[in-house]
């Protein structure tokens, strides 16, 4: 069992969508919300909380279990999910 995994990305990025499939194909279960595509309060709200775990608000930003990874890490990923 993997410890809760979620990502904040955004809908055109290239390291994004190589974690997404990274996580698919390693059959891990995930939340995402893809920044880019909110709008309005909704959008701010999640920047606000981006930005308390990741001050410069890049992505992808990745939360595995309390451990946070910034960009597609492959190795830390997979470290953060005991694989």
């Amino acid at each position: 069992m993997f410890p809760p995994v979620k990502l904040y990305t955004l809908s055109t990025c290239s390291h994004c969508k190589a974690t997404k499939i990274l996580l698919n194909e390693c059959n891990v279960k995930y939340e995402f919300t893809d920044v880019d595509l909110l709008s309005g309060d909704e959008r701010r709200t999640i920047i606000e909380e981006v930005r308390k775990i990741n001050e410069n608000c890049s992505f992808p930003t990745i939360i595995i279990g309390d451990k946070v990874i910034i960009g597609h890490k492959e190795k830390d990923i997979r470290e953060a999910l005991g694989l």
